[in-house]
């Protein structure tokens, strides 16, 4: 069997952000990078399946500047066999149709059963990479994955919905499948694993070889929440109370005028 593994490298989000100078990203100097969270469930499904059958082939594919070869690293160290890197030093620019185009167009003749993404990038949140690759490549793609059981060609896998319900769905490979919190407990890259992950092949692909498509949606502006201000407490008996309020809003509001 043969697996990709979509990842990102992402801030660590406990950094402290600011805009860059066109404001319509953040600024990246200055920021700690880590592999994207969601991801990590997917690498870590990859090498489960690996220990299991020792014939699968891992692969895992990035797109960014030459900082994310940090996090391939790591997937490496994991236990993932080899890494695609796409050159994009713009990567951040281009919406989720364009990254998924781009996966989608390097995965097509490499004959993969099976495809892990995470659910989510941390930073850019859109979810819909993993989908939107699933649909350029014609395969069945399943989201929120929180459960995974492989028989032979057919995956179990249990997906978390919303109001916290879960279903499980039964899908043929190949197929592709976005990660949740909660699939699996990702494994720290022991020394050992570290070291030889330095031998383990990296192939570098510049994106333009890759690129077809324009972009969908353009980020023009990023901007910081408005700041709100305090709250206000009113005291006194119901009757007061609601004379304070109609007042309250009659100055700031134009409801009732």
């Amino acid at each position: 069997m043969k697996v990709l593994v979509c990842i990102k490298q992402v801030p660590d989000m406990e950094s402290r952000f600011k805009l860059n100078a066109a404001g319509n990203w953040y600024d990246t100097a200055d920021l700690a990078w880590r592999m994207n969270e969601y991801d990590e469930f997917a690498v870590e499904q990859a090498v489960l399946l690996k220990e299991k059958a020792p014939d699968t082939e891992l692969v895992a594919l990035s797109i960014g500047p030459e900082r994310v070869k940090e996090a391939m690293k790591k997937a490496l160290a994991m236990g993932i066999d080899r890494g695609v890197h796409v050159q994009d030093e713009a990567s951040f620019e281009k919406d989720p149709y364009q990254i998924a185009s781009v996966i989608a167009e390097y995965a097509r003749n490499e004959n993969f059963d099976l495809i892990l993404t995470g659910m989510q990038s941390q930073d850019r949140g859109s979810a819909q990479v993993g989908i939107l690759v699933g649909e350029m490549l014609g395969l069945p793609a399943v989201s929120t994955v929180v459960g995974f059981a492989l028989d032979g060609q057919v995956v179990t896998a249990k997906r978390e919905l919303e109001g916290g319900l879960k279903a499980v769905v039964k899908v043929g490979l190949p197929a592709l499948f976005t990660c949740q919190l909660g699939l699996n407990t990702p494994r720290y890259p022991t020394l050992p694993n570290i070291m030889k992950a330095k031998k383990k092949e990296l192939t570098a692909i510049p994106v333009a070889t890759l690129l077809k498509d324009e972009a969908l949606a353009v980020t023009e502006k990023v901007s910081y929440p408005e700041k709100r201000g305090s709250g206000l407490v009113l005291e006194g008996e119901i009757g007061e109370l609601t004379t304070k309020l109609v007042a309250l809003l009659k100055e700031k509001t134009s409801v009732f005028k």
